[in-house]
């Protein structure tokens, strides 16, 4: 079967996200998806298979990182679209079927994809003991993203304190399912995003996420709401970095951007 490497929310090869992505004619067991998604050892991989017609979507599709199998994931959604309208295994918006409900992905005339998910819940929480030394940095805010996500969202002083951390990941795994999504204001919207952020995941396996769709879904409604617009762009300031376009539709948010598939080969096991 083929597999091909794809570089999400970027449009140059090497930056963005890169995931893994199969197109099957059904899903194997489970711990041969695992082991896939282990060897490939991307932040994700993901596994489609084509729906019968008729239903109330086209495509099923599951994520895995190298350790385990997530409820969400946006870069290795906008992967997986991106190869079915380059290989011609689907033409126009394209329904999934996931963990977290049916997902659409629309093609746009500019080349991107846009992803529409559902807008996480954020609840204010008091900070936790001990997340402002996991993190190296006091928190403005922390915010509960709900269970779909099951990450910490934290506000921290400025732009320059996001790219500066280096947090204790074995420290900060003991304060969410997933993992802690540090984020402030931009420094200067001039540059082309609004606010900046990192995602660090060590409870799935992932120590820093390099651009995180799904994070986007808790940063949009955030951000919104400080900005005063609905529609915003978030640089996620990871090393390899990747811009996301998000626009809050209430419970729904859609994220857009652009992948390159910078790697295709056969998968023999």
């Amino acid at each position: 079967m083929r597999i091909r490497i794809v570089d999400a929310f970027t449009d140059r090869p090497f930056a963005g996200n890169p995931a893994g992505v199969l197109l099957l004619d059904v899903f194997p067991d489970d711990d041969w998806l695992q082991q896939v998604a282990l060897e490939v050892n991307h932040a994700e991989t993901a596994f489609a298979h084509r729906l019968p017609e008729g239903g109330e979507a086209d495509w099923a599709l599951r994520w895995f990182t190298p350790a385990t199998e997530v409820a969400m994931c946006g870069h290795a959604t906008l992967a997986t679209a991106h190869v079915l309208h380059t290989t011609g295994a689907h033409e126009g918006p394209v329904r999934f079927a996931t963990r977290s409900g049916v997902l659409v992905a629309t093609p746009r005339e500019d080349g991107s994809i846009t992803l529409d998910f559902p807008t996480a819940p954020l609840t204010p929480v008091r900070i936790p003991q001990g997340v402002a030394e996991a993190l190296g940095t006091e928190p403005r805010a922390v915010l509960d993203t709900g269970p779909n996500l099951g990450d910490l969202l934290v506000e921290v002083a400025d732009e320059k304190t996001v790219h500066g951390l280096a947090p204790d990941l074995k420290a900060l795994a003991a304060y969410s399912e997933r993992g802690i999504i540090a984020t402030a204001r931009a420094e200067d919207p001039a540059l082309g995003y609004d606010f900046v952020s990192r995602c660090f995941f060590p409870n799935v396996g992932i120590d820093e996420d390099p651009v995180t769709g799904s994070a986007h879904t808790a940063l949009a409604p955030f951000w919104s709401e400080r900005l005063g617009r609905p529609g915003l762009t978030g640089l996620q300031a990871s090393p390899r970095s990747g811009l996301v376009r998000t626009e809050l539709h209430g419970d729904r948010t859609l994220l857009s951007g652009h992948a390159v598939t910078v790697i295709e080969g056969e998968l023999l096991a």
